[in-house]
């Protein structure tokens, strides 16, 4: 009689830590995932078990088809509350898209980078403040909006001015080098290259991006007393 009652208690424990396990599990909204951060985050989404569903938005598809996947194309992130009632019931953004300001000017490379980005959260915000908001924004980005280095001063006032607005949870990821899943295709062969020695030569300096993708989860479960994630806090919040 007792082994039926420990039987039937471990069958219960068992029931209760996959309804917890339930509803943890959240629902994301993803940009750049024709990228390779977004692409990598987007892989890592999909086959962790936290993660509920996805909905990625971006100019053009990602060719993906998943179960948990959803797609929104958006010509212009500036006219994002246009699409309003397709953004309703998510936990969090991973917003992973960007440009490089190789051979922009500080006003274009602004327009795509902080008004684009802002835009964009503002709508969410107003929206789902209960959401939380995770940006990739980069190692050395001034948070001074002083400094002589255009695209730190423009992600700074960017990181800014995201940390404003009323959020549950708004973080600032500041990745380094960035390893790619060995089946990710918006990878360039230089890049490939990079991968194989920069790891090795700079350990501390590089992350995985299944590394970023599960910070970004856990962040959004469990929230992080920072809101700025250096690279030493991308992989502790990871494991």
């Amino acid at each position: 009689m007792s082994w039926s009652i420990v039987y039937i208690v471990s069958i219960i424990i068992v029931i209760f830590d996959d309804i917890k396990k339930f509803f943890k599990m959240i629902k994301v909204i993803l940009t750049g995932a024709t990228g390779m951060v977004g692409e990598g985050v987007l892989l890592e989404c999909l086959q962790n078990d936290k993660v509920k569903e996805i909905l990625s938005i971006s100019r053009k598809s990602c060719n993906i088809s998943h179960p948990k996947l959803k797609e929104l194309l958006v010509s212009d992130f500036l006219k994002l509350e246009d699409y309003s009632a397709k953004l309703v019931g998510y936990d969090a953004c991973f917003y992973c898209a960007g440009v490089s300001s190789l051979g922009m000017d500080e006003e274009k490379y602004t327009k795509l980078t902080y008004d684009t980005t802002v835009h964009f959260a503002k709508v969410l915000s107003d929206i789902n403040p209960s959401m939380n908001f995770i940006y990739v924004s980069g190692t050395s980005t001034d948070s001074t909006e002083k400094g002589k280095v255009m695209w730190a001063r423009v992600k700074g006032k960017t990181e800014n001015d995201l940390h404003k607005l009323p959020f549950k949870g708004q973080y600032n990821f500041r990745p380094g080098f960035m390893s790619h899943f060995k089946e990710q295709k918006n990878i360039k062969f230089i890049f490939k290259i990079f991968a194989a020695i920069i790891p090795n030569l700079f350990p501390k300096s590089s992350l995985t991006l299944q590394e970023v993708g599960r910070a970004m989860i856990n962040a959004t479960i469990d929230s992080y007393p920072k809101n700025i994630l250096e690279i030493s806090d991308i992989k502790s919040i990871s494991n």
